[in-house]
């Protein structure tokens, strides 16, 4: 699992000061973050291979004489699951946050600050329990020191301030359908069938999702609208089969509507011609 890899330099910052435990000095600035967004207030839905970018926005309230340089002193925002005293696993943006100064007092300036945190499900994403609620915290990490040939000397003061927001970490789901015969004779029966399957980031495959609720739906040729049919539950390996009687020609799809674990999916609608 990565260690909120801002840069080089923050990275062994928070290595020596124990992110699964860190204690703020009585240096560290009183810093606030409000109003944080993450991924636009969506779940964010992570497949088995692609980088998802999650933009994250915020407010930061910081002291008017501490100077964030990116090169000795950071902030920004992570996500992490679990508690800040035991950390199940971490996300942390890339690149150094963007910032641009909102207003002043006499000892306060208020920034609104974007970044963007990349979910890489291969790095990142290890196990089923990845798949649930995260948290947003606060960081603020300054670290000082000298290092030559022959002497190493490095100093850091952490701070985090957890539980600022939720973002939904979800499997990518995948729907088939396929309608069979094509073309269907009116009064016939058609037989459609497909599957459900859902990312998993052990394997980095779309294992079947058995035991759960699709619909099958259909549109009439010429029209816009899709209208439910039936519900049914997928079965062994996430199959999906049943049977309609032909009537109009038009497409036919499934529609998964997710779990909380697992975002929702459609299939591509699979046109029958009537005769």
């Amino acid at each position: 699992m990565r260690k909120l890899a801002i840069g080089t330099a923050l990275t062994g910052a928070l290595a020596l000061a124990g992110v699964t435990a860190p204690a703020a000095s009585a240096a560290t600035p009183n810093l606030a973050f409000s109003d944080v967004t993450v991924n636009k207030g969506k779940a964010i839905v992570v497949g088995t291979t692609k980088t998802v970018n999650v933009p994250v926005t915020y407010t930061l309230t910081r002291p008017a004489d501490l100077v964030i340089d990116n090169k000795k002193t950071f902030a920004a925002v992570m996500l992490y699951r679990g508690t800040l005293r035991s950390l199940a696993n971490e996300l942390d943006p890339a690149v150094m946050p963007t910032c641009t100064t909102t207003a002043t007092t006499d000892t306060t300036v208020t920034e609104s600050c974007s970044e963007n945190i990349p979910v890489d499900p291969y790095e990142y994403l290890y196990d089923a329990a990845d798949a649930t609620t995260w948290k947003a915290a606060g960081l603020y990490a300054h670290v000082d020191g000298t290092v030559s040939d022959d002497f190493l000397s490095s100093s850091s003061d952490v701070a985090i301030w957890g539980n600022l927001t939720t973002a939904k970490v979800q499997r990518a789901a995948r729907l088939t359908v396929d309608a069979t015969p094509e073309p269907a004779v009116a009064g016939k029966t058609i037989t459609v069938k497909g599957k459900l399957t859902r990312a998993n980031w052990e394997t980095s495959s779309y294992p079947g999702y058995q035991g759960q609720k699709v619909v099958l739906q259909f549109r009439t040729a010429g029209t816009s609208t899709y209208q439910n049919v039936k519900g049914i539950t997928s079965g062994t390996g996430g199959a999906l089969s049943t049977t309609v009687k032909a009537s109009k020609s038009g497409y036919y799809r499934y529609v998964f509507a997710g779990t909380t674990t697992t975002a929702a999916a459609t299939a591509t609608g699979d046109y029958v011609k009537v005769k």
